[in-house]
């Protein structure tokens, strides 16, 4: 294992309004592979541009050692541009063929380098991301997004990069293409930290780091033992919450008690000073001497009741704020084998060819099913999507509808007005709804007060997914099948843990495109179909 490593010190940077996103933070990544999580709007991919050197901090400082390579979440690429130019090896290729051509000036070899075997290196690389027989002169605008991305990741391998910082990078890619990066990512030997909400890879990390509240954690081994370990904290946390809460209660009642002695004992030294005759005098230094004796006793329990408030506050500042979404959905429900959706002999074209091979496809979805839709990216699956919604219509075939509503939620999440708030989207999905139940509804999707009536243009990713969630699952009338397409793209960990609580919550039909197994199972898909080749085909299990 290489010596590279990634330091900060002391690293702050703010916003252009001002608004800090970290504050004096100091981490060092060793070598090996580490995954960096934390909810959207945290600063992640703010903290890569920061090691990249594509953003300057306001304070401290980034060294990195090693050779640095960077892909970054959306890549700057021009569809102008050919693979080589992508890859970064077209001068040395132009320089090699020249020379091969008897061109023997020194500028190419000052070009070249090192890198005779540059196509060589630059196939076998290619080959190992799934993009064998990808001509180098091919214009980047006809891949696929997939492609994309997997092209480069091969850009940034080829520098043969101590550093390797990647954002994201499993967005856009088929499970076959992911499986090609988890192998790729497990023979890398130098310091690697990634940004991903793609739980299959983050169990592949040797370490989990944890940005929030200010500082960045060190977890070690993957996500699954990370997952593990922050229970075991909660667990911790939230006992020493219910001790100091304890705690708290019993020396206010303490105090109280300690302070109706003292009134006691103040009424009885007053009477028997009295019936006693002594002076006046007297009398007072020893009413004085018992008020400073209370006194006293009164600010030792006044002070323990606010060493135990303290110590409670702590407590609870180390409690995680999860945010868990907490639903019940019986208008949902759905007879078992209802039909809701038949389709024989589907076919759409797009530019002029068919979609499907010859005869179609057929479809049969009936309630409750719980139905996983996957296949590599280009073969079909968001048209089945919208043929079954009636969003696109078929070129031939027959399809038949059941009685129950059928909802869409698309991958860019647009089924919402923006310019209006998330209460007011509810109201024209629940009309007849009372509004008092409409804000109960919405704070069980977690749009509690101020939440409820900012406009929805102004949510975060995962804020929209909820809000969108809310108005599709509570609707009217609520939806017998529903459709996602790669509903979990670009959400935070936390987002995606709240889909499945919706989902598992919800009583219908549905079927979802996902090439996140994890998240497949965690929703209960009873139902694989595979779209492959221009065919639908019912799969037995989980893809590998």
């Amino acid at each position: 294992m290489s010596d590279a490593s990634i330091v900060c010190s002391n690293l702050s940077f703010a916003r252009p309004d001002d608004t800090p996103v970290f504050q004096d933070l100091s981490f060092t990544v060793a070598p090996g592979r580490t995954g960096l999580v934390a909810p959207n709007g945290s600063g992640k991919s703010t903290l890569l541009k920061l090691i990249a050197g594509e953003l300057k901090p306001t304070a401290g400082s980034v060294s990195v050692d090693g050779t640095l390579g960077y892909l970054p979440q959306s890549l700057p690429l021009t569809s102008s541009l050919t693979v080589s130019e992508v890859l970064g090896v077209a001068p040395v290729i132009r320089a090699i063929d020249a020379v091969e051509s008897g061109d023997v000036s020194e500028e190419h070899f000052t070009t070249i380098g090192d890198d005779w075997d540059i196509e060589e290196r630059t196939r076998a690389q290619l080959d190992r991301l799934g993009l064998a027989g990808l001509a180098l002169d091919r214009s980047l605008s006809t891949l696929s997004g997939g492609q994309v991305v997997s092209l480069g990741l091969a850009a940034q391998l080829l520098k043969r990069p101590d550093v390797l910082l990647l954002d994201e990078p499993t967005n856009n890619l088929d499970l076959a293409a992911r499986h090609k990066l988890y192998d790729v990512l497990s023979d890398f030997t130098g310091c690697l930290l990634l940004v991903s909400h793609d739980r299959a890879l983050l169990d592949r990390m040797e370490r989990v780091a944890e940005l929030g509240g200010g500082e960045l954690r060190l977890y070690g081994g993957n996500f699954t033992e990370y997952e593990e370990a922050v229970r075991a904290e909660q667990e911790v946390a939230e006992k020493n919450v219910r001790n100091a809460a304890q705690e708290l209660k019993r020396e206010k009642r303490e105090m109280q008690q300690a302070r109706e002695r003292a009134e006691r004992r103040a009424s009885n030294a007053s009477k028997n000073l009295k019936n006693a005759g002594l002076p006046k005098i007297f009398a007072g230094n020893m009413k004085r001497g018992a008020q400073e004796a209370a006194g006293k006793s009164g600010t030792m329990h006044a002070s323990r009741v606010s060493e135990a408030k303290a110590r409670l506050d702590e407590a609870g500042r180390a409690v995680r704020d999860e945010q868990r979404l907490t639903l019940e959905l019986p208008d949902t429900q759905v007879p078992a084998g209802r039909n809701l959706f038949i389709g024989e002999g589907l076919q759409t074209l797009h530019d002029g060819r068919p979609v499907f091979a010859d005869g179609g496809v057929d479809l049969t979805v009936r309630g409750p099913e719980r139905i996983a839709l996957t296949g590599p990216n280009g073969a079909g699956k968001t048209t089945l999507l919208r043929l079954i919604t009636g969003d696109l219509a078929p070129d031939g075939g027959e399809i038949k509808r059941g009685d129950g509503r059928i909802a869409y939620l698309s991958q860019r999440l647009d089924l919402l007005d923006p310019e209006l708030t998330v209460a007011e989207n509810f109201a024209a999905f629940a009309p007849e709804r009372p509004e008092a139940e409409r804000m109960n509804l919405l704070a069980r999707f977690l749009f509690r007060g101020a939440r409820a009536h900012l406009p929805v243009g102004a949510l975060s990713g995962g804020e929209r997914l909820r809000a969108t969630l809310a108005c599709v699952l509570c609707a009217e009338p609520a939806p017998h099948l529903l459709l996602l397409d790669e509903p979990t793209n670009n959400l935070d960990l936390v987002s995606a843990g709240q889909l499945e609580s919706a989902l598992n919550s919800y009583q219908g039909a549905f079927m979802v495109v996902s090439h996140d197994e994890r998240f497949l199972t965690e929703i209960g898909v009873n139902r694989r179909l595979r779209v492959a080749d221009g065919t639908l085909q019912e799969s037995g299990g989980p893809e590998v």
